[in-house]
């Protein structure tokens, strides 16, 4: 990761936090997690058809991950009757955080990207970006579209494609915190971060692409080769 891009880095303690589980009862915090290993991927809410295929990712690698003795956790900026009424119909072993103001995306520094002003002299992806940046990227991460699409179009037709109906509270938390970008993040026994990657660092055409597994199960296995010494 650029040593300039925003997001915390491995040796960074991770920052407290305590959620509401869409999928369980009570909050999980940071303090819960005291001594144990995790992966937390923090997630753009549910209108996000890149999210919840990487939640899909997630479901798939749990085994994996728990043998390495590493737990698994979801942020999602969805609220939570809103994510709880999903996950009856879609649900997962995986556990679902929410967090529908994106606070604990800021605290692990995952940003918001944003359109500077037309008279900014320097645009700067991702704080900065120029609305022409942000217009010409074309996505098409998971090769599901005929052909790369703009972002906010890709989402349109992944949406579509799923029969994923979006209501006032997905199209409010997407009008807000639309262009919040994904963090996912390791953190060790001691509560360090290990392995960080946030999504898209080198530019707006990286939307949607997130680690794959085997990248996320190679670094599971080395926080828990680290751990034993």
């Amino acid at each position: 990761m650029a040593n300039d891009f925003p997001g915390l880095r491995p040796g960074e303690a991770a920052p407290a936090f305590s959620l509401a589980a869409a999928n369980g009862e009570g909050a999980v915090s940071l303090a819960d997690l005291h001594g144990r290993s995790f992966l937390i991927g923090l997630f753009r809410g549910l209108h996000c058809p890149f999210c919840r295929r990487q939640l899909r990712q997630f479901a798939a690698l749990q085994p994996a991950l728990s043998e390495a003795g590493v737990e698994t956790l979801a942020v999602i900026n969805t609220p939570l009757e809103r994510a709880r009424l999903y996950l009856q119909f879609q649900p997962t072993p995986v556990t679902v955080l929410c967090d529908p103001e994106c606070r604990t995306h800021r605290d692990f520094g995952v940003p918001l990207a944003a359109i500077a002003p037309a008279d900014a002299q320097e645009p700067q992806w991702p704080l900065h970006t120029s609305f022409e940046q942000f217009a010409a990227a074309r996505i098409n991460p998971g090769g599901e579209l005929a052909e790369p699409a703009q972002p906010m179009k890709a989402n349109d037709l992944l949406n579509a494609k799923d029969g994923f109906e979006l209501h006032d509270i997905d199209r409010s938390i997407s009008e807000k915190y639309g262009t919040q970008l994904v963090g996912h993040f390791l953190v060790d026994t001691s509560g360090c971060i290990a392995w960080a990657e946030v999504e898209a660092r080198d530019g707006p055409d990286g939307l949607g692409t997130f680690p794959t597994a085997e990248r996320i199960i190679a670094a599971a296995r080395e926080v828990a080769v680290s751990a034993t010494k």
